[in-house]
């Protein structure tokens, strides 16, 4: 499965701002975030201060959206067009698929420390939807589906550890840490996006 092998920390730099991506590492007091030590683009010419142009603000925007859901450029494009396709708001829209995800739910529920360790509990086959083993990333949940780790895992340390957690997640989704299992109560709507994404600058990036 094709993936963004650029360091964490790097794509944090570039966007000059965390994103987050390395759970919390990106939230630990101390000197351990890269974006604390040296908040500037990577490469040699990080610290040259640049005009960026309308094109660039709405790449850097894409580029960043991609960044904080862990997703490729063909992936993100076909949020887009779906999103485009459906009635409502188009960024609005996309951002709900990409919300929707389910590695990103895992995430949300406070089952992984970040996206990326949510989307390895996802690949290495530890959650089910509606009793079903999913190990599909990208899967898009629906409201009223049940996320539980798979029966036979939940002995594992890691999912341990979640027994009676304070866990702060969205309205749209519930977790029970007594029961490790989980539910989309509703469809996410834009202020439960809690990511820095201006999504009207991607979208007229798309619309061009």
């Amino acid at each position: 499965m094709a993936k963004n092998t650029s360091p964490s920390c790097k794509q944090c730099r570039r966007e000059g701002q965390k994103l987050y991506l390395k759970g919390d590492r990106c939230t630990a007091e101390g000197k351990k975030c890269a974006m604390d030590r040296r908040p500037t683009p990577p490469g040699q010419h990080g610290l040259s201060r640049k005009k960026v142009s309308e094109y660039g603000m709405q790449l850097r925007e894409k580029q960043k959206a991609r960044r904080i859901y862990g997703v490729l450029e063909g992936q993100f494009r076909s949020y887009y067009d779906k999103a485009e396709r459906m009635k409502g708001v188009v960024g609005e829209n996309m951002l709900a698929l990409l919300e929707k995800r389910l590695d990103n739910v895992v995430y949300r529920m406070g089952i992984g420390a970040s996206r990326a360790q949510s989307r390895q509990i996802v690949n290495h086959g530890h959650i089910t939807v509606n009793g079903k083993v999913v190990d599909i990333p990208s899967y898009q949940v629906k409201v009223g589906d049940e996320i539980s780790i798979k029966e036979s895992k939940k002995n594992k340390a890691c999912f341990t550890a979640l027994k009676d957690a304070k866990i702060t997640m969205p309205k749209w989704v519930s977790f029970d840490t007594a029961t490790l299992v989980g539910k989309i109560l509703e469809n996410p709507k834009r202020e439960d996006v809690d990511a820095n994404i201006t999504e009207s600058l991607i979208i007229e990036k798309y619309s061009k």
